[in-house]
């Protein structure tokens, strides 16, 4: 069984930076794709970022030039380094492959 656990969430000022972490257990790591989505109040769960398992990398439009996804397949681990933080970015962020989610970590961004 597949289990995704993230870290790494927290409340962070506007223009801030954080990093979250999501480390996968129960699978062949480096041979899946993995992903981000976050879920805003009252909003669907939208994409943000994927990672292939060669390491190509997509984005959603409202994310990119400031978020940066990458893996560490030694470590089973996939990140999102946010930067220059917006109150927008404010959702629970889930860790994605190919069938499974984590349990979601929250991001909340003050003035």
């Amino acid at each position: 069984q597949v289990q995704l656990v993230e870290s790494g969430g927290g409340l962070v000022q506007a223009g801030g930076s954080l990093r979250l972490s999501c480390t996968a257990s129960g699978s062949t790591f480096s041979d899946n794709p993995m992903g981000w989505y976050r879920q805003r109040p009252g909003k669907q769960r939208d994409f943000v970022a994927r990672i292939s398992s060669g390491g190509s990398t997509n984005y959603a439009n409202s994310v990119k030039g400031r978020f940066t996804i990458s893996r560490d397949n030694a470590k089973n681990t996939v990140y999102l380094q946010m930067n220059a933080l917006k109150l927008d970015d404010t959702a629970v962020y889930y860790c994605w492959s190919t069938g499974y989610w984590g349990q979601g970590t929250q991001v909340t961004v003050s003035s």
